[in-house]
């Protein structure tokens, strides 16, 4: 856990790159996600898998619940994400979507609530009490029609943009036959290592909500 802490305490920006699962792309079959973070080096520092059941991915699609266990290079699990299934739809505010991060597992620190709003998404990243610490406000509907999609990440009074989390195109034949994703994330560097830890789990919460592929 203190190298964790140490790795994430000397980076203001991570990559998140979806490995291309080749049975999902020729038949349509939806598997596990697996993940690997990088630093702004291009070295992998961590890795994420998915953990659910066959049926939640097949019939729930891009709405299930999951947890995603993330690993450093040791393989020691050194953040834990879950997400609880709920409905998901922008016209009934009871069908809002959220996320619980652990860092280490069983240690609460933090959590991504969606926020109402009829046309953009926004949320609101806490610390383990569920007070506000920094918001999450994306384009409209959740995509542009540039390559590129932003996430900013803003302090509570929405004056500061203080990072952002970015889809990234992939490339066309990897956009239209699956559904894996990079992902950036900017933050400061003197951000506390438990609010990156929360700002890994928006980024998945992100990545299912408005990009994984409904079959």
């Amino acid at each position: 856990m203190f190298l964790w802490c140490h790795i994430v305490s000397q980076v203001d920006q991570l990559l998140i790159k979806q490995k291309v699962e080749l049975v999902e792309a020729l038949v349509g079959f939806e598997s596990n996600n697996k993940y690997e973070v990088r630093n702004s080096m291009g070295q992998s520092v961590f890795y994420a898998v998915e953990e659910n059941d066959c049926l939640s991915r097949q019939c729930c699609g891009p709405v299930r619940s999951f947890t995603i266990h993330i690993l450093d290079n040791f393989g020691q699990e050194i953040i834990t994400i879950t997400r609880p299934l709920k409905c998901m739809s922008c016209c009934f505010p009871c069908c809002l979507q959220e996320l619980e991060v652990q860092s280490p597992p069983g240690n609460t620190v933090g959590y991504v609530m969606q926020q109402w709003h009829p046309f953009s998404p926004k949320f609101i990243v806490t610390n383990e009490n569920c007070e506000p610490v920094l918001k999450i406000h994306g384009p409209f509907c959740g995509w542009s029609f540039l390559p590129d999609v932003d996430f900013e990440i803003l302090t509570m009074d929405e004056v500061s943009k203080i990072g952002k989390i970015s889809k990234q195109w992939t490339g066309l034949l990897r956009e239209v036959f699956t559904d894996a994703d990079n992902f950036g994330i900017q933050f400061p560097m003197d951000l506390d290592v438990r609010m990156k830890a929360v700002m890994i789990g928006a980024c998945f919460l992100i990545d299912f909500m408005f990009f994984e592929s409904s079959n």
